[in-house]
């Protein structure tokens, strides 16, 4: 008999959680996907082992374009 009652709540809780759509804060959305202020700033740091990376990349291509 109480099977009945357990699979009405759990019907019930199922349909609740289908339809509930959550208030969005759309402030906290835009700070989460506005970008790491703190990216650019280690970029700035760190640009002269990004412009020696870039140009070793340049290097190698040149040697392989050499032996062919």
């Amino acid at each position: 008999m109480g099977r009945g009652r357990q699979k009405a709540k759990h019907t019930k809780v199922a349909r609740e959680l289908k339809y509930f759509s959550p208030d969005t804060d759309l402030s906290s959305l835009q700070r989460e996907l506005g970008g790491n202020p703190r990216l650019e700033e280690d970029l700035e740091k760190w640009s002269e082992y990004l412009d020696a990376d870039d140009s070793d990349d340049d290097d190698s291509d040149e040697e392989s374009d050499d032996t062919k």
